[in-house]
């Protein structure tokens, strides 16, 4: 092999090894300098940062969408509402639901956008499985549904190739706050929560469950 073929054989290597990502659990913490974060994470990543998976919790905040329409928010009350970067309309997030942030590097992961929204869905239903609970994604809808309600919502962000944002997944949150919008942009649309179907009641349970899960559904060694 010339030097060329060479170089090129160890750029190869280099370029195909994944380094695991770093998973952290941050426990309760506020939605805006968690956000601001998985910016600032995705502005300055280079090519050999590992990926990074945050599970957490959000006091009560909506969330709207980059081009969400304010009209889905019927009545918020005291519930702050911050109009964020990720698609979709707009959703609730509050104690009792596991929200999930995979900053991926795409291309890395040999993953498109499509890919790794399906990743997302994939994994909370093989977990929804784990319990005996049957569910379902749509394609015209992202997100993760059991017997027509919605139990788990999806909504991401690329920039530079690296994903932000991600799914929320409610585990046993008080639902009211989504009697206040119209979750996803979809008016009387029911949601559920894990503990209604015989599931855990614990967001800490559910995040260790659906840990092994994610990583073999964005194609990372869960072992």
């Amino acid at each position: 092999m010339n030097a060329a073929g060479a170089l090129s054989a160890v750029l190869s290597a280099c370029t195909s090894a994944v380094p695991a990502p770093v998973i952290r659990h941050l426990g309760l913490v506020e939605y805006e300098p968690t956000w601001l974060a998985m910016q600032r994470f995705t502005e300055e990543r280079g090519v050999t940062t590992p990926d990074e998976i945050w599970f957490l919790e959000h006091p009560p905040v909506f969330t709207l969408g980059l081009n969400a329409s304010r009209a889905h928010v019927l009545a918020p009350g005291d519930i702050p509402v911050v109009q964020i970067d990720r698609g979709g309309q707009v959703t609730y997030h509050g104690p009792g639901q596991l929200v999930v942030y995979p900053l991926i590097d795409l291309k890395r992961a040999g993953l498109g956008i499509r890919d790794f929204v399906t990743a997302l869905e994939r994994a909370v239903i093989d977990l929804a499985a784990r319990f005996g609970i049957v569910a379902e994604c749509r394609r015209s809808a992202p997100g993760v549904y059991v017997a027509g309600s919605k139990l788990a919502s999806v909504g991401v962000r690329v920039r530079r190739g690296g994903s932000y944002h991600g799914l929320a997944l409610n585990v046993a949150l008080d639902l009211e706050p989504f009697r206040r919008i119209n979750p996803c942009g979809y008016q009387g649309l029911q949601m559920t929560r894990l503990a209604d179907h015989g599931g855990p009641a614990s967001v800490a349970a559910c995040a260790a469950a659906l840990e092994p899960l994610l990583l073999k559904a964005l194609g990372f060694d869960a072992a």
